[in-house]
């Protein structure tokens, strides 16, 4: 820009109700103009909303400056939260190194925990009495079976079907 030339004017913001954010000229005014979302004027060498020219209906000037106001107040101290809890969680990492407690720790310790706690709970408990039981009745049922087995090759053996059998497999 040359010495002898004028700043062109800051632009001003300007809500267009009408805007359709399907269209292909989205931000396009009526004639295809600038982008009213980026018609944002310029303070004191920063970027900032500083007047909006339609208020919400029973807003006044002074009521939308102190909601402005607000919501820096408000943007600042989230702001600073966001830095505490990163501190916070940083001094807590730290604090966990210092005790040799490692996120591998951690989860072997949360698993474990998680183990004892299914292991107490009533669900737990009620499937191992009845796991149990099955357990019983299976080792009786082939007790039973092996010995009705058992029971049936010793009549076999005495049969003088068998015997012959025995002594002359091609029969």
């Amino acid at each position: 820009m040359d010495v002898g030339q004028a700043c062109p004017p800051a632009p001003t913001l300007s809500l267009d109700p009408d805007i359709n954010l399907n269209s292909p000229n989205k931000g396009l005014g009526p004639a295809g103009g600038a982008d009213p979302l980026t018609d944002v004027p310029v303070e004191g060498g920063a970027v900032g909303v500083s007047s909006i020219n339609t208020l919400p209906p029973g807003l006044t000037e002074e009521e939308a400056e102190e909601i402005r106001s607000e919501l820096v107040k408000v943007e600042e101290e989230i702001s600073t939260l966001r830095q505490v809890l990163l501190a916070k969680e940083k001094h807590s990492a730290d604090l966990k190194r210092k005790l040799g407690l490692s996120p591998l720790n951690e989860l072997k310790q949360n698993l474990t925990k998680g183990w004892q706690d299914v292991q107490t709970s009533n669900a737990y408990k009620k499937t191992q009495e009845t796991l149990s039981v099955a357990g019983q009745k299976t080792t009786a049922a082939f007790s039973t079976m092996g010995t009705a087995l058992s029971r049936k090759l010793g009549d076999m053996r005495y049969r003088p079907r068998l015997k012959m059998a025995a002594l002359n497999p091609f029969m």
